[in-house]
Formats: C-alpha cells, structure tokens, sequence
C-alpha cells in the first residue's frame, strides 16, 4: 500500500474515532466536566508517553507561549464540556452537527487574527448554515431540551473555531503533539477542583470508559490525524472530517437506538453542505 493511501486511512479511521467519541457523552452517567477531566487525563499521560518515546522537545520556547498554552488549555475545557453537555441534554445528533459549524466561526474569526479579509459569499454560506440550526430546533423555548442542546453545541462549535485558529499560531513553532499535550494537561489541571464540588462517584465501568474515551478517542485519534497529514492535504483531511457527524449519528442509531428526526437529518445535510463549501473554497 503506497504510503498516502496509508496516510488517508489514519486521516479516515481518526475522523471515526471523534465521531464515534460523542457516544460516551450518552455512556457515562457524569457531569460534562467530570467526563472531560478522565478525557483530558488520560489522553495527555498518553501523548506523554508518546513524546518521549519519540524525544520531541517539550520544552516552552518563550513565557508567552507558556500563557496562551494556559488559555488554550482552557478553551479546550470550555469546548469540551459544552460538546459533552450538548449531547446529555439533547441528542449525540445535535450535538455533533451543531459543533459542526465551527468553520463558518473561523471563517467569521480569522481576520481579526491575520490578513484575510471577509467575502459576501462568506456572510452568505454562513446564513444558509444558521438555517440548518435553526431546522435542527423543533421550537425556540429555553426550556426545550433540544434547544439547550442546540446552543451548547453551537457553544462548542465556537470555542473549538477561536481553538483552531490559536493551534495555527504555534503549529510552525512546536510539534502538534506537544501543543495537545499542553492544552491537555492544563484542561485536566484547572478541572480538578470539580471534583471537590461536584463529588462525584466513578463505578468501575465508568473508569474504564475514560481510558478508553482519553487513549483510543483522544490520545490515538489524535495521533493518527496529526501523521496522516503528512501526505495529505489539510483541505482533503477538512473534508474527510466532515464526515465525524455521519459516523457518530450511524453509531448512535446502531447502538443507543437514537434515531434522528427527518428535521434534523434536513438541518444536518444543510450544515454540513455549508461545511463542505467553506472548506472547499479555502483551498
């Protein structure tokens, strides 16, 4: 097997695993942020391990860097909680397809970071994607739980684009392992103190989910998006990605009989249409 075929079968099964990793936010019965403190551990002791075995440099390079690997990090536990959240009040369905719009956020975010300048057909794409949010909301009532899912998705599609565009600004700079690994390890850090406030109580069951759910979906799917990358195209590996919410809704109906509505299959191919276009045009 050539070595980009290769490359595009790490890009394709990582893009499996964050799909896929969606289903714990129905699996374990915790708070958001517990779920994201066992991601985040585990994930970080396994690019650890990762980064000396391969002796990457992990020193920080300037003060600086140090502070916004701090606010990083904290983005990174703000995205992640809200992501975990989106899916407990709602649907693993509106959960991956409402933070499936944070392209249309970066295209929205990234002049204020470099010297790109925003287009009409930006502003467009951007409106034809809140039509498929707005499809995806049976009814705009707070007190709906769809809604709430719906705005902690979008909450989630958001930070994950201001994250995005952050990861860009060091990417030249450090190795991409060791920037996960510092965004990591400092979500895990400022999320220790919800243990003490939320107390909550981990079965045996659910310990092994958070490995599983740090090393296999985080740690690894991590890894293997991130050497895949080296034959192939960021724009092929953007589009590739567009697929997470497609295999996270087939898994959710396979195994958790969450089945979604017509509605929100019409509102998915509409975000995910407007998705695909603002990656396509990037190129």
């Amino acid at each position: 097997m050539k070595v980009k075929n290769i490359r595009m079968l790490e890009i394709h099964i990582a893009v499996f695993l964050f799909g896929v990793s969606g289903l714990f936010g129905k699996l374990l019965l915790l708070q958001p942020m517990i779920i994201v403190l066992g991601r985040a551990f585990f994930s970080c002791l396994f690019l650890l391990m990762i980064i000396l075995y391969f002796k990457k440099d992990l020193k920080v390079k300037h003060y600086r860097d140090g502070l916004w690997f701090i606010l990083m990090g904290v983005i990174l536990a703000i995205h992640w909680s809200t992501f975990f959240k989106s899916i407990q009040v709602s649907s693993v369905a509106i959960g991956l397809l409402t933070f499936s719009t944070f392209p249309i956020f970066a295209t929205f975010i990234a002049p204020y970071f470099s010297k790109e300048k925003m287009k009409l057909s930006d502003i467009v794409t951007a409106l034809i994607t809140f039509l498929g949010v707005i499809l995806v909301i049976p009814g705009f009532e707070l007190g709906n739980n769809l809604t709430q899912g719906v705005l902690w998705g979008v909450a989630s599609g958001f930070t994950y684009a201001i994250l995005s565009i952050l990861n860009r600004k060091f990417v030249n700079h450090y190795s991409s392992t060791v920037i996960a690994f510092y965004e990591q390890i400092i979500a895990a850090i400022i999320l220790i103190p919800v243990i003490a406030w939320q107390r909550p109580i981990l079965q045996t069951r659910d310990i092994l989910l958070l490995i599983i759910l740090g090393i296999v979906f985080t740690g690894i799917a991590h890894s293997l998006f991130i050497n895949g990358l080296k034959n192939v195209k960021t724009q092929t590996a953007g589009i590739i990605s567009s697929l997470e919410p497609v295999y996270g809704i087939i898994f959710a109906a396979l195994l958790i009989k969450e089945i979604p509505s017509s509605k929100e299959i019409l509102g998915g191919i509409i975000i995910l249409s407007g998705v695909l276009y603002s990656t396509f045009k990037s190129k």
